[in-house]
């Protein structure tokens, strides 16, 4: 998803998602009441039932600074990036976007002061796969922070950037599929994205989409079939590098948010495979849009007081069922079965046959033209 050739065009569009708060104790103090997605999700609510305790959760993103808010729930990670080194304790953005996303999972903030994430319980494993302002390392960079991470034996993986694919990324997805990891990632931002970005579009991965304060589809957000689940994503205020704090927009604070919730339920219902945990959270979400999964919405918005609350019933046959009340994203869905033509008028068959063969090479070479154009723009992956 992001090129080469356009690492000024993704810095800018990165600019203009991101503010820079001062850290004066001031800031500090009414910071949290500038989360506002924390009393959309009713967090305080949540966090009676459970705060993460006990799970890990790996942000492979650009390293995570040891901000004041965070830094007690942050353990040595590693860098995979090829021209990096480290244990991923250092942010290599400047504009703190691995900082970031790691604040919206599990920053613990300083009393009633500071940034609060979802789970202010859990651990955060640092992984820095890549490098520079906005940008990712290479595709396969990716892949071995993956590969990294089911070696520590987390219990979710959040991903907050998108792009191609590799055969060692698919690879390293099915081992924390194996391994039984939650798997979360952003759906990708219009406009230098018109399609959910791998590994998001990957089955098994829960793809995430943004809402804005009225709970409503952001306009940044990618839209498509393969959307899991959306959370909010417009003006959300974290934790950023030397100690400062920043306010984003796209899809990759809502993959932060619904990696913390994830983290949430794994603590609250440790005998749920990764599996059972997303059908949890996509059963218990507020259905949005068209009934039903919709390609604006997914399974629909996250509610997390019903997600640790609920009475779900578990997936049919087990944790390699689906659900016919709200199927699991790391399901694969079936194909609809083509409707048999009433008429079969074999007098009309060679006309038709000719004309849907000729659409068919048509089409075809379009859509090989396409495929050619996205994979030499998705020579690496970038921050959502």
């Amino acid at each position: 998803m992001i090129f080469r050739t356009a690492r000024t065009a993704v810095a800018l569009l990165c600019a203009t998602a991101v503010a820079f708060l001062p850290a004066t104790a001031a800031r500090a103090d009414q910071l949290r009441s500038n989360q506002w997605h924390l009393k959309y999700l009713k967090i305080a609510e949540a966090h009676k039932v459970s705060q993460g305790q006990g799970v890990t959760v790996a942000v492979i993103d650009t390293g995570v600074d040891p901000h004041p808010d965070l830094r007690n729930n942050l353990l040595p990670g590693t860098v995979t990036a090829a021209r990096g080194s480290g244990d991923g304790r250092r942010d290599s953005d400047p504009g703190g976007h691995g900082t970031g996303m790691a604040g919206l999972v599990a920053a613990h903030g300083r009393g009633s002061a500071g940034a609060l994430g979802i789970a202010p319980k859990a651990k955060i494993m640092p992984i820095q796969d890549g490098t520079g302002t906005g940008g990712a390392g290479d595709i396969d960079d990716t892949a071995k922070a993956i590969e990294w991470a089911v070696s520590k034996r987390v219990d979710v993986i959040s991903i907050s950037s998108g792009g191609g694919s590799t055969p060692r990324l698919n690879a390293a997805l099915r081992a924390a599929f194996e391994a039984d990891i939650v798997i979360i990632a952003a759906a990708g931002n219009r406009p230098g994205d018109f399609l959910i970005q791998f590994p998001a579009a990957a089955t098994g991965v829960v793809a995430v989409g943004a809402t804005d304060q009225k709970g409503e589809h952001a306009d940044i957000s990618v839209t498509g079939s393969r959307l899991s689940l959306s959370a909010p994503g417009v003006g959300i205020v974290s934790t950023s590098v030397d100690g400062r704090y920043r306010t984003g927009t796209g899809t990759s604070p809502s993959t932060a948010i619904v990696a913390g919730a994830a983290a949430l339920v794994r603590s609250k219902f440790p005998d749920l495979s990764a599996e059972e945990v997303v059908h949890r959270l996509t059963a218990t979400a507020d259905d949005k849009g068209a009934p039903g999964r919709d390609e604006e919405y997914g399974y629909g918005v996250l509610n997390l007081v019903k997600a640790l609350t609920a009475d779900v019933p578990p997936l049919e046959g087990g944790a390699n069922a689906t659900s016919s009340a709200a199927p699991s994203p790391t399901q694969s869905q079936p194909a609809g079965n083509a409707a048999p033509d009433p008429e079969n008028k074999s007098s009309v068959g060679s006309t038709i046959l000719v004309g849907a063969l000729v659409a068919l090479v048509v089409i075809g070479l379009l859509v090989t033209l396409l495929v050619v154009l996205l994979m030499r723009r998705r020579q690496q992956p970038r921050r959502l």
